[in-house]
C-alpha cells in the first residue's frame, strides 16, 4: 500500500467516525475522573429520589398523629447531601470538559500547522480558526450536560418510574402513556436542531473568514473606498447565522415546551385519577402526594434528557467538522521539526548541489500543468539565477525544493539525494528562503529574525542586522529588537520587511539559500548592501535566485531560462545575450543591456523586439527599469 493510499484510507476513517466514538476518545484519556463526577451527579440525583419518600413520611406522620421529627431530620438531609455530591460532580465535570477542549484544540492545531499547502486550499483561514475556537467550545457543552446528563437522566429516570411503579401501577400507566406520546414529538424535533447548528456554524466560520479577509487586507479596503460593500458581505453571513440560530432557539424551545405541557398533563391526569381512587380507599392520600411528588421530579431530569439530545446534537454538528480537519492530509514529517540551525555556529556551512531531472507538475488535479520536463543542473555553491517571463515557473522552483508540494514525474535531488528521502525537517533546515511578498509576523522584531533559529546568539544576530542593514532601524525602534513591530510588520516599510526576511534566512545559517525577488523592494542603496551579502555566500553556500535586475543576473554564475514551464537555456549573461533570443528580448526589456550587447547576438528570433510575454511579466512582477 502506498502512502497516498494509507492517507486517504486514514481520511476517510475519520470522516465515517460517529459522534459518539468521536466524543468517547476524546473522554478515553479522563475517563477515571468521569466515572467519579458521573456517580457524585448520579448519587446527587438518588438522594433527591429519597425525598418524597421522606416527605410521604411526614405526611403519613402527621396524619396519624405521630413524631415528625426524624423524617425532616432525614428530609432535611437528603437536600443537603444532594446538594454537596452535585456541587462536587458539576466541578469535576466542567474539568473534563475544558480538558476536552483543550485536547480538541491541540489536536486541530497540531493538524493545522502540518497541512499540506494543497489542503489549505480547501477553507478559508477564518473557517478553520472559527473551527479551532467555536466548535471546539461546544465540546464543553456536550461533555458537562449531554453525555452525563443522558446517563444520570436516564438512571433517574429509570429509579422515579420504579418508585412510582411500586406506590401505584395505575397512575404510573397513565404517567408513562402521557411521556410517551411527548417522547416522540422530540424525537421528531432534535434532528432538526442539528441540522440548523451545523449550518449556524458553518455561517459563523464564514464571518471569521470574511473578518480575516478584510483585517489582513485593512489598508486595501480603505484606499479602495470598500468598507460599505465589505460590511455587507459580513452582515450578511451575520444574519444568516442569526436566522438559523433563532431557529435553533425555537426548536429547543418547543422541545422545553414539549417537556413541560407533557409533565402538567399528566399532572392533571394523575390527580384526577388518583383523587378517585384516595375517594375510594384504594390509595392513601401520603401515596398520591408523594405519587405527584416524583411526577414533579421527573421535571428535572426529563429536561436534562432533552437537553442533553438537544446539546449532543449541537456536538455532533461541531464534531463533524473538526472531523473534516482533522482528515486533512499531514505532511509526513519523519521528525519533530525543531529550531536547530542548519550549520552550528562557529563551523563553516557546507554548499549543496541542486539537479531537476524531467519534472512535470500541476497545483491540482484539474489544474494546469506548471512545469512540462523541467531539467537542470546547480552544481555546489556559487550564485545561479532563474529568469524569464511571468508564469514561466520559476518560483514554482523554488515550492517544489522546499516541497512545499509534490511533482507527479520526474527527480529533484537535493546533495544528491532524493528530497523524498530526506527527513522533511532535515531537508528543510538546510534551505534558506526568501519569499517575495516578504512576510513579516505579527510580534517583535527580534521573534521574526529568529523565527526557525532560536537557539542563535546575541553575537549572530547582530552579525546578521549589521549585514543586512537593519541595524540603523533596530537604533532607531524605540524598543530595539524588542520593539513589536504590529500585525503583517505594518510598521515597517516594504524594503524594511524584505530586509528583515533576508536576516531571517540568513541566521539559520543555511546551506541552500532561495531568493524569490529578494531585492524587488530594496533602494539602491540597500540592494547593494543585500548583493555584497549574496556575493559573499555565494562563496560559502548554493545561492538560488529569481531576479529581473540586471545587477543579480549578471553577477549569477549561471542563468536559467524558462519559458512556459520548459528550462529553455542556460549559460553566463553573455553566452544568453549572444544565443537565446528570449533572454535577449528580456534583457532587453527588463535588464536594460545597451543595444550594442543585443546587437550581438546571433539574431535568433528576430533581434530586438519585445518578446509578447515580457510586457506582462514585468507589469505582473512589480519591476521598474532602473535609469
Amino acid at each position: 500500500m502506498t502512502p497516498n493510499d494509507e492517507q486517504t484510507n486514514e481520511r476517510a476513517a475519520i470522516l465515517s467516525t460517529s459522534a459518539w466514538r468521536d466524543m468517547l476518545s476524546y473522554l478515553r484519556p479522563q475517563r477515571g475522573l468521569l466515572l467519579l463526577g458521573g456517580l457524585l451527579a448520579l448519587l446527587g440525583s438518588m438522594a433527591g429520589v429519597v425525598q418524597p419518600l421522606a416527605a410521604q413520611m411526614v405526611v403519613d406522620g402527621l396524619g396519624s398523629g405521630e413524631t415528625v421529627t426524624r423524617a425532616l431530620v432525614v428530609l432535611t438531609g437528603m437536600v443537603v447531601l444532594a446538594a454537596v455530591l452535585n456541587t462536587i460532580g458539576y466541578y469535576i465535570l466542567q474539568r473534563i470538559a475544558e480538558s476536552v477542549v483543550l485536547d480538541s484544540r491541540r489536536r486541530l492545531l497540531g493538524r493545522l500547522m502540518r497541512l499540506r499547502l494543497t489542503e489549505t486550499a480547501r477553507y478559508q483561514p477564518g473557517d478553520l480558526m472559527s473551527r479551532v475556537t467555536t466548535d471546539t467550545s461546544l465540546l464543553r457543552t456536550v461533555v458537562s450536560q449531554a453525555l452525563v446528563e443522558t446517563v444520570t437522566g436516564a438512571v433517574v429516570v429509570v429509579v422515579i418510574l420504579v418508585m412510582m411503579a411500586f406506590l401505584d401501577p395505575v397512575m404510573l400507566g397513565v404517567t408513562f402513556g402521557v411521556l410517551v406520546v411527548a417522547a416522540l414529538c422530540i424525537g421528531l424535533i432534535v434532528p432538526h436542531i442539528q441540522t440548523a447548528t451545523d449550518r449556524v456554524q458553518r455561517e459563523v466560520g464564514d464571518l471569521n473568514s470574511s473578518l480575516e479577509r478584510v483585517l489582513g487586507t485593512f489598508r486595501t479596503v480603505k484606499a479602495a473606498g470598500a468598507e460599505r460593500e465589505e460590511l455587507r458581505a459580513s452582515e450578511g453571513s451575520a444574519e444568516r447565522a442569526w436566522r438559523h440560530g433563532v431557529r435553533v432557539g425555537a426548536l429547543e424551545a418547543v422541545n422545553g415546551t414539549t417537556v413541560g405541557v407533557a409533565i402538567q398533563a399528566a399532572f392533571l391526569v394523575v390527580l384526577g385519577v388518583g383523587g378517585a381512587r384516595v375517594a375510594t380507599g384504594e390509595i392513601e392520600i401520603g401515596v398520591l402526594i408523594a405519587f405527584l411528588l416524583y411526577l414533579f421530579y421527573l421535571v428535572s431530569p426529563m429536561g436534562s434528557l432533552v437537553s442533553a439530545a438537544a446539546n449532543f446534537n449541537v456536538g455532533a454538528a461541531a464534531l463533524k467538522r473538526i472531523r473534516e480537519v482533522l482528515a486533512l492530509e499531514p505532511e509526513r514529517c519523519e521528525a519533530e521539526p525543531g529550531s536547530a540551525l542548519a550549520t552550528p555556529e562557529g563551523a563553516d556551512p557546507e554548499p549543496l548541489g541542486v539537479s531537476f531531472d524531467g519534472v512535470v507538475f500541476r497545483y491540482a488535479p484539474d489544474a494546469p500543468t506548471v512545469h512540462h520536463g523541467v531539467g537542470f543542473e546547480v552544481p555546489e555553491g556559487g550564485l545561479t539565477a532563474f529568469v524569464g517571463p511571468s508564469g514561466a515557473g520559476k518560483s514554482t522552483v523554488f515550492s517544489l525544493l522546499e516541497r512545499f508540494y509534490e511533482p507527479e514525474e520526474g527527480t529533484i535531488r537535493v546533495g544528491g539525494r532524493e528530497i523524498s528521502e530526506w527527513p522533511l525537517s532535515d531537508l528543510r533546515s538546510v534551505i534558506g528562503y526568501v519569499e517575495q511578498d516578504a512576510p513579516v509576523l505579527a510580534g517583535t522584531l527580534r521573534e521574526n529574525l529568529t523565527l526557525g533559529a532560536r537557539g542563535a546568539s546575541e553575537e549572530s544576530i547582530r552579525d546578521i542586522v549589521a549585514r543586512t542593514r537593519l541595524d540603523a532601524l533596530v537604533e532607531r525602534l524605540p524598543d530595539g529588537l524588542d520593539t513589536v513591530v504590529g500585525h503583517r510588520g505594518n510598521t515597517l516599510s516594504g524594503g524594511e520587511r524584505q530586509r528583515v526576511a533576508i536576516a531571517r534566512a540568513l541566521l539559520r545559517r543555511p546551506r541552500i539559500l532561495l531568493l524569490d525577488e529578494a531585492t524587488s523592494q530594496l533602494d539602491a542603496a540597500n540592494e547593494l548592501a543585500v548583493r555584497e551579502i549574496v556575493e559573499e555566500l555565494r562563496r560559502e553556500i548554493t545561492v538560488l535566485v529569481v531576479a529581473h535586475r540586471l545587477s543579480t543576473v549578471t553577477m549569477a554564475d549561471r542563468i536559467v531560462v524558462m519559458e512556459a514551464g520548459r528550462v529553455r537555456a542556460t549559460g553566463s549573461h553573455a553566452e544568453l545575450v549572444a544565443g537565446d533570443s528570449l533572454y535577449r528580448d528580456l534583457a532587453a526589456t527588463q535588464f536594460l543591456v545597451s543595444d550594442r550587447d543585443v546587437e550581438g547576438g546571433d539574431g535568433e528570433g528576430g533581434g530586438t523586439g519585445t518578446h509578447p510575454l515580457v510586457a506582462v511579466g514585468a507589469a505582473a512582477d512589480g519591476d521598474r527599469p532602473a535609469p
